[in-house]
């Protein structure tokens, strides 16, 4: 049996499932929802109020980059409008170069054994050289002081409300990490130098009519809050090198050759995508302009952010953006010869063109003339028309993070939420909006439906984390589903089964118009989508945001009026557990007769069961809750309600040893097998961009080794080590508590051929029946472990191959599917091994099977 992720994380948070209801109606619907009412500043409708303010942070920067030293010298001059009704005697800054100090506080809780936003190497942080105040044209030394990666500037005079307005200017300097938390650095490729530079000039902290200052310390998880305003700053490098940037380039004439001029020009007026800069140029290094440096001049208006990368290794090519109302931007693309190629970054500015058209029609036009997508050692990471992604990916991975990174354009972008408190409404908005893109996109090239059903097991288990937890405080092991999956799914099923789509879309559109270059709480997004979508939504928002509440709907009975089909049934179902959703059903008959039910979510505003009648006309043959497997529900066997058993019989003389005894010929014979002394299995998959590497040791009898690794990431995110005596988890750098049950479970599932393990003491084995696994008959095999575990296996009956198995857990069960074998040695392995991983679905391609390679126990750490 395969031990995969997911089994891990269920084993090591396994609870038992009750049969009793948890659901209290009057937790769901309490109507005590909103904390406060609304104000001046934040309306109740969840629109700006009449009084609402921001304040304004408008940037001059001048910085030279030094490729020798890699490092970067700078000045940057602020001007700092203060709108708000407060006097401020102090202003916060935001020195985020300070997070890669050996003394930092983002280093200081990072695990031992290293992890994304871990520091390879230490540097001195942000240098402030010089901090004064510019008043009426002549400079006055400020006083400040630095707390980790905030700083404090204390003013001789405090800035007026309701208007006032300060100049500063800080001089700085910092060495450019190599691995900058997976948000910035420099990577080397055959060419020279790749630099994508962010958070590379201190910027102003956001002062709110919620908090005040906000002066949350980065440390590397959480991400950002920043004011508005128009930056304008200047980039000097080398000549050799390209620069691309935030906004727009205002000095093309002093920086591109006159071929590159003209090459940007007619990129401008096309749909597929021209080469600036070709390959063949970037190899023969002789096509920059003979100067010993340039000084590249970009602006950036309405903008929270700037960032930009550089290097003489960029192939170069761009397109044109066709926005709403004929209005156009840019799509460009660099990257070094060793992504080129159709298969890989070759699409790129054909994707970025795609999403971000897409994107404008559906929500909100995109607001900045440029739209750049840089490949580099950062594996995904947004910022104002610029984005930072994984050089190695390539088709639906490429897709994938350029799809969610300039998603982000929009959220938080344009609509400026405080990342660093509530991911959700950036990391989640984008990924629901990722899906409906995705959809479309080359009339769903790359699109997948994921099984909502599978996901809920790992989503809403009980190590899974709220929503509305700051991003600082989530388990890296819990980031994914509480920053990303659990939102967006909470999103579409609000658009698809609580308020439709037109009413979504209406309320999802306000929304963003109301709240662009503004700042929103989640309080704010909730008053806006009750109001504009006419629903009070507090029982969404209390069991899908602000708690960690499961769903389990199930078919109780089914009983007949007066004991005739003929005359009705009456159907019972049920709520166990805490959250409340609407249920959808498919109902079929004997006589042919199907219909599709949908109740609201108000059937549960009495109690955890609901009866209702159904006019059936025959006997019902089946009853199926969530048949298109929408919903997160974390007990999924309860979902079906059959009136008569609809599973073939096994014919006579057949066993489940007759069954493992076909499996073992299938594969090769068990001799063959028996002979297999040491096996590597190396397999990849691509979830969400990210490049899955899973490799797989069996040696006899030393037991098992599983590692999987974010190569784009550098880390692990799991290390399994089982052995006969003893099982060492490492996942996502933290070692997780396992008790001796889930010890002595996870060996008993071990091996690279569970068939083998039927026979040995403990285990019993059952064949139950012939079931029909889309399309293909197979033997169900019931396998039950020493530890009570009841384990399903699935064997075609043509061909006598597993094709499948269900583990089970104390939260539910897990499925893999196996498809595709090949012969390698004599035995035949499959090559395709779809596992859920949780907020995703794992499809593995093996890459490489060795059959006694000669591993040894060295091998097995």
């Amino acid at each position: 049996m395969r031990i995969t992720l997911l089994t891990i994380l269920l084993a090591v948070s396994a609870t038992a499932l009750f049969a009793q209801s948890k659901f209290d109606q009057h937790k769901a619907f309490d109507p005590l929802f909103y904390p406060n009412d609304g104000t001046v500043y934040r309306s109740a409708g969840g629109a700006p109020g009449e009084k609402y303010w921001s304040n304004r942070a408008d940037y001059s920067i001048h910085t030279v980059l030094d490729t020798g030293s890699h490092s970067l010298k700078g000045d940057v001059t602020i001007t700092y409008t203060n709108n708000s009704p407060d006097a401020l005697s102090y202003l916060w800054l935001q020195v985020d170069q300070n997070i890669y100090r050996q003394d930092s506080r983002g280093e200081s809780v990072n695990p031992v054994t290293g992890g994304r936003w871990s520091n390879r190497k230490f540097t001195e942080g942000d240098v402030i050289r010089k901090v004064v105040v510019l008043i009426d044209g002549r400079e006055e030394k400020a006083d400040w002081l630095v707390s980790d990666t905030r700083m404090q500037i204390r003013l001789p005079q405090a800035v007026k409300a309701a208007g006032g307005v300060i100049r500063l200017r800080i001089d700085y300097s910092f060495d450019i990490p190599e691995y900058g938390t997976d948000r910035m650095g420099r990577q080397l490729t055959k060419n020279g130098w790749i630099y994508e530079i962010a958070q590379w000039y201190p910027r102003m902290e956001v002062y709110d009519d919620v908090t005040g200052w906000n002066v949350l310390p980065y440390l590397g998880q959480g991400e950002f809050y920043l004011e508005y305003g128009n930056i304008d700053y200047t980039v000097t490098a080398p000549s050799n090198l390209v620069v691309v940037g935030s906004g727009e380039l205002l000095n093309p004439a002093e920086v591109l050759t006159p071929t590159e001029q003209s090459r940007l020009a007619k990129a401008r007026t096309s749909d597929k995508a021209v080469f600036i800069r070709t390959a063949e140029e970037v190899a023969e290094g002789k096509t920059r302009l003979s100067k010993a440096s340039l000084t590249w001049h970009f602006r950036c208006d309405r903008t929270r952010d700037v960032a930009w990368g550089a290097s003489k290794a960029f192939i170069w090519d761009a397109a044109r953006i066709n926005l709403p109302e004929g209005k156009k931007a840019l799509a460009q693309s660099v990257y070094p010869a060793e992504s080129a190629g159709e298969a890989a970054w070759g699409r790129s500015t054909e994707f970025v063109k795609g999403c971000i058209e897409l994107y404008s029609t559906e929500w909100y036009p995109f607001t900045y003339p440029v739209a750049t997508n840089v490949a580099g050692n950062v594996a995904g990471m947004e910022y104002p028309g610029i984005v930072f992604c994984g050089r190695g990916e390539r088709g639906s991975g490429l897709w994938d993070v350029t799809n969610h990174e300039f998603g982000h354009n929009w959220f938080p972008m344009i609509v400026g939420s405080n990342e660093r408190k509530y991911a959700w409404m950036d990391e989640g908005f984008n990924t629901f909006i990722n899906d409906v893109d995705t959809r479309v996109f080359n009339k769903g090239e790359f699109y997948h439906k994921q099984d909502a059903q599978k996901m809920g097991q790992y989503m809403f288990n009980d190590r899974s984390e709220a929503i509305f937890t700051i991003p600082d405080v989530i388990q890296a092991y819990n980031l994914g589903s509480a920053a990303y999956a659990k939102p967006a799914m909470a999103l579409n099923l609000l658009r698809k089964y609580v308020l439709g789509e037109k009413r979504f879309d209406y309320a999802f559109r306000t929304y963003i118009r109301r709240w662009a270059f503004k700042h929103p709480t989640p309080w704010d997004f909730f008053r806006c989508m009750e109001n504009a979508g006419g629903e009070d939504l507090g029982w969404f928002w209390r069991g899908w945001i602000l708690h960690n509440w499961k769903l389990d709907q199930g078919v109780k009975e089914v009983k007949y009026v007066e004991s005739d089909a003929s005359k009705g049934a009456i159907i019972t179902i049920e709520n166990l557990e805490e959250m409340a959703m609407p249920v959808v059903m498919v109902i079929q008959q004997e006589n042919g007769k199907t219909d599709t039910l949908t109740l609201p979510v108000e059937i549960w505003q009495h109690g955890p069961t609901k009866a209702f009648a159904y006019p059936s006309t025959s006997k019902i043959k089946s009853i199926v809750i969530d048949a298109a497997h929408d919903f997160p529900d974390i007990n999924p066997n309860n979902n079906t309600w059959t009136g008569e058993a609809a599973e073939k019989p096994v014919p006579p003389g057949v066993s489940a040893t007759t069954v493992i005894d076909k499996y073992f010929a299938a594969i090769g014979g068990k001799d063959k097998v028996m002979g297999v002394k040491d096996l590597l299995v190396i397999a990849k998959a691509n979830v969400q961009g990210q490049q899955v590497i899973e490799t797989r040791k069996y040696l006899q009898p030393d037991g098992e080794v599983l590692d999987i690794e974010l190569p784009d990431m550098k880390m692990h995110a799991v290390h399994l080590v089982v052995s006969k005596d003893s099982v060492t988890l490492s996942q996502m750098g933290q070692v997780p508590p396992l008790d001796e049950a889930t010890k002595k479970d996870i060996r008993e599932n071990a091996g690279a051929f569970p068939e083998l393990n039927f026979s040995k003491e403990g285990f019993k084995t059952e064949l139950t029946s012939i079931k029909n696994l889309e399309g293909t008959e197979a033997y169900e095999l019931k396998v039950t472990t020493p530890s009570g575990h009841v384990n399903l296996f699935y064997y075609a009956v043509e061909s006598g191959l597993r094709i499948r198995e269900v583990r089970s857990t104390g939260q539910g069960s897990t499925t893999t599917d196996y498809g595709d074998y090949r012969e390698v040695d004599g035995i035949k392995f499959p090559w395709h091994i779809d596992d859920n991983q949780g907020e995703v679905e794992l499809n593995m391609t093996v890459q490489s099977v060795k059959v006694n390679s000669g591993l040894t126990a060295t091998d097995m750490k």
